[in-house]
């Protein structure tokens, strides 16, 4: 396991929200964090059919592109009831001609379970992969995941993408109702950066 030794980090992506997690999770290690947009970075196609593949996709283009380390995450919402989906089409399910509109990509789902006929509950879980990737090729890959299940209507503000309609196991409130610190602790990023932390931090 590499260990990170740098004092600045670029994340590869352009999801503010994400950016703000991450950058939130990071701070206890003193680490400068910088996004993808700041470096004026494309975003890669993700043309690959699983969450380390993309998230590998991600994090190398950066690291190549900037000669810094990069950290990448592919993240999505798997409900059980639609056979995993979204999943790594998340994102895609949210795309409209003006930019991404999670409400749609949450009606969308909701359409799909009612259409599937499946009773409730409808369990689901959010799956993060990270991937950290150096300049010189090498990488380490770090997976986490949260249990819980789909609720409609949505409910709260906080958070992105999905988070109002999903409830985690244990927790009577959906990850959009929860504060941003409430949500970092038992979040499935949360459970990917535990190990990132662990193995290339600690």
């Amino acid at each position: 396991m590499r260990k990170f030794t740098d004092d600045r980090l670029l994340v590869a992506t352009h999801n503010a929200g994400k950016l703000d997690e991450i950058r939130a999770l990071l701070a206890p290690y003193g680490v400068d964090v910088v996004g993808a947009a700041a470096m004026g970075l494309q975003e890669p196609a993700e043309t690959e059919t699983s969450f380390v593949g993309n998230a590998r996709i991600k994090a190398h283009a950066a690291a190549r592109a900037t000669g810094l380390p990069a950290l990448s995450d592919d993240s999505g919402i798997a409900i059980d009831a639609l056979d995993g989906a979204p999943g790594v089409y998340t994102a895609d399910w949210a795309e409209t001609e003006t930019g991404r509109d999670f409400g749609k990509a949450m009606s969308r789902a909701h359409e799909a379970l009612l259409a599937s006929k499946e009773p409730q509950p409808w369990t689901a879980r959010f799956c993060c992969t990270l991937v950290l990737a150096w300049p010189d090729g090498h990488d380490e890959v770090f997976e986490g995941t949260v249990e819980g299940w789909v609720v409609w209507p949505i409910r709260g503000e906080e958070g992105h993408g999905y988070d109002p309609m999903f409830q985690p196991l244990g927790h009577d409130l959906t990850f959009a109702e929860m504060s941003p610190t409430q949500k970092n602790r038992i979040s499935h990023r949360a459970d990917a950066f535990g190990k990132l932390v662990a193995g290339c931090f600690g």
